[in-house]
């Protein structure tokens, strides 16, 4: 629980740091809660819109405005591709597609939101995140999780991108 606290702390005193126009941390932060309810995952994610410019610029070789007011259709289309590509979640050990909701913007920080339907009970999550480490290896996803109560919260690092929970 102290660890959590910890990576939690770290986060929003990173996310605080939107203010400067360069910022020295590369870190994103995502969190998956699980509504039994409704028998779904939400999944929110947090990343720089710089940040996110930057990686998709390199891996599609064209100039991107995620974020702005030249934003297009088809940059939408391919931070979909990416993010699917590069954060993916198996419940119970079967692989999971995330449908996008919405996305917003907060200073410089792009705030997705998705979904996982007909989850009627879980098992266990595999979680796989790499998302902008192709662009940057000090790139760090922390990753908080609620399951039925159960919180947990994962850093994903280059050397590491996938962890698995037991529920």
């Amino acid at each position: 629980m102290k660890k959590a606290f910890i990576i939690t702390l770290l986060a929003i005193f990173s996310l605080s740091l939107v203010s400067f126009s360069a910022h020295k941390f590369y870190m994103a932060i995502y969190q998956v809660n699980y509504a039994p309810q409704k028998k779904m995952l939400q999944i929110t994610s947090r990343i720089f819109i710089d940040d996110l410019n930057k990686a998709l610029e390199k891996k599609y070789k064209k100039k991107l405005f995620l974020g702005l007011d030249k934003e297009s259709a088809e940059e939408l289309i391919l931070l979909k591709k990416y993010i699917n590509e590069n954060f993916s979640i198996k419940v119970n050990g079967q692989s999971k597609s995330m449908n996008f909701l919405s996305k917003e913007i907060d200073d410089d920080v792009l705030i997705c939101y998705w979904s996982i339907k007909e989850i009627a009970k879980i098992n266990s999550l595999e979680i796989s995140n790499s998302v902008l480490l192709d662009w940057n290896a000090e790139q760090q996803n922390i990753t908080h999780i609620n399951v039925l109560g159960i919180k947990k919260s994962i850093l994903f690092t280059e050397s590491s991108t996938k962890e698995m929970l037991k529920y």
